[in-house]
């Protein structure tokens, strides 16, 4: 079950009208959109897993929408690194499948580019700098635009507050 950023419970399905209902209250503004989907993860107990879609309205806010999942715990980084990957690509395809099979959403697929957003950074002191260029390649290969950090709020930002 996801929920919106204020809590309310939703399914999946309901997402897509969300967003066009967002992007049609904000054309006004003639802004570009993006639809972003990032994943962040922290280990407690177990590791929780955040996934989050958001769809952005260049120099005018957004909405978002998350789910939580709870996995054994994953110490390897790279291994974590790869799990919150796999959950943003399959969490795009599964929103792509949705906005292609309806006419009412051509719009909002025609006009919103798709990109993944990953929790890892260049810091010299990162544990996450050498996997970058695996991961954004592997995002590239699946055909979206990937960004790290500074660039990926969505996974950084959002699904990091969400996690912990």
């Amino acid at each position: 079950m996801y929920r919106t950023g204020s809590g309310e419970a939703i399914r999946f399905d309901m997402i897509p009208e969300r967003m066009d209902q967002f992007r049609n209250a904000t054309k006004q503004f003639g802004s570009d959109y993006q639809i972003i989907i990032g994943t962040d993860s922290q280990n407690f107990s177990d590791t929780k897993i955040v996934t989050v879609i958001a769809i952005v309205c260049k120099g005018h806010g957004g909405i978002f929408f998350y789910e939580v999942s709870r996995k054994p715990v994953i110490k390897n980084v790279r291994l974590k690194l790869q799990v919150e990957t796999t959950d943003s690509l399959i969490t795009a395809q599964r929103l792509i499948d949705l906005l292609e099979g309806k006419d009412e959403y051509s719009l909002l697929y025609r006009e919103c580019p798709l990109a993944i957003h990953v929790d890892a950074g260049n810091s010299e002191k990162g544990r996450t700098r050498e996997l970058i260029p695996e991961i954004v390649g592997w995002i590239r290969a699946c055909g979206y635009n990937a960004f790290t950090k500074p660039d990926s709020f969505v996974a950084s930002t959002i699904a990091d507050r969400i996690s912990k």
